[in-house]
């Protein structure tokens, strides 16, 4: 019988390699969580989300002095950290109202292993299909996108709230379609990721506080460790790989995890 100290890294790996790619990491999770067999139990629904904690502190620490330089203009009152900051949260507000109005329905019928692998090809033919687009960028910062850009990307965010979506990858390519860089697109999805999944996580430890003791604490720290070191070296890798050879590779990922799943779903596992 597998422990649960083994299980929490595993679900900390897949948390931080698949956060911050174009793949889902919700997605890849709920398959991880069918394969352990762990449907049924509450703690493992709410492991998946507060271990994602972890993987915002690899982005907050990789780009700390970025941030830090920001907030401190902010302070000063510089208008061009305000702007950004602005729209950080003009890009965040549509998931929080979206995601409290329709969270629990969500939640209730739509994840299931089947939307998953059904989001993950559908996702990765999109994918496939923005690589192949002769799209001309003209947003190379992720700071400077005009305030309705920041908006439009934000909507696009909320289309991943169907699992097997992935968030990354909607705020990518919507940054993209938009006019962004490959780079820039990349890094601002990083960026709106830490107000939306802190969001989520305290949200979620809200609501299943019942569920968690303090014999969970170690579990949930091995899985928040693992998901914070995996997620610094794939974020690291990330950026370099994408602007040197698109999203071809997560493309052709997604299509062959999905349609594995939807054969192994088929055959009754």
């Amino acid at each position: 019988m597998m422990s649960d100290a083994i299980r929490a890294v595993i679900l900390g790996i897949v948390e931080g390699v698949t956060e911050f790619l174009p793949v889902s990491s919700t997605g890849h999770l709920l398959l991880a969580e069918r394969f352990f067999d762990l449907g049924e139990d509450n703690f493992w629904k709410s492991f998946a989300v507060l271990i994602q904690l972890g993987a915002i502190l690899a982005i907050l620490a990789l780009y700390f002095g970025k941030l830090w330089h920001i907030a401190l203009n902010l302070f000063k009152g510089d208008a061009a950290a305000r702007r950004f900051v602005i729209g950080v949260l003009i890009a965040f507000l549509p998931a929080a109202i979206i995601g409290a109005a329709a969270g629990g329905y969500v939640k209730s019928y739509l994840f299931n292993p089947w939307v998953v692998c059904f989001s993950l090809i559908v996702g990765g033919a999109i994918l496939l299909w923005v690589d192949q687009l002769d799209l001309e960028p003209v947003h190379h910062d992720a700071t400077t996108f005009p305030l309705p850009m920041y908006l439009k990307i934000g909507l696009a965010q909320c289309v991943a709230m169907i699992p097997g979506v992935s968030r990354s990858g909607a705020t990518i390519v919507g940054a993209m379609l938009l006019g962004a860089e490959k780079r820039a697109a990349a890094e601002f999805s990083f960026f709106l990721a830490i107000p939306t999944m802190v969001g989520a996580f305290v949200y979620d430890l809200y609501k299943s506080r019942a569920d968690l003791s303090v014999d969970h604490g170690v579990i949930i720290a091995i899985g928040f460790v693992v998901s914070f070191i995996t997620a610094i070296i794939v974020v690291k890798s990330f950026l370099g790989y994408v602007t040197r050879h698109g999203f071809a590779l997560f493309a052709w990922w997604r299509v062959i995890v999905g349609t594995l799943g939807l054969i192994a779903l088929a055959l009754g596992y």
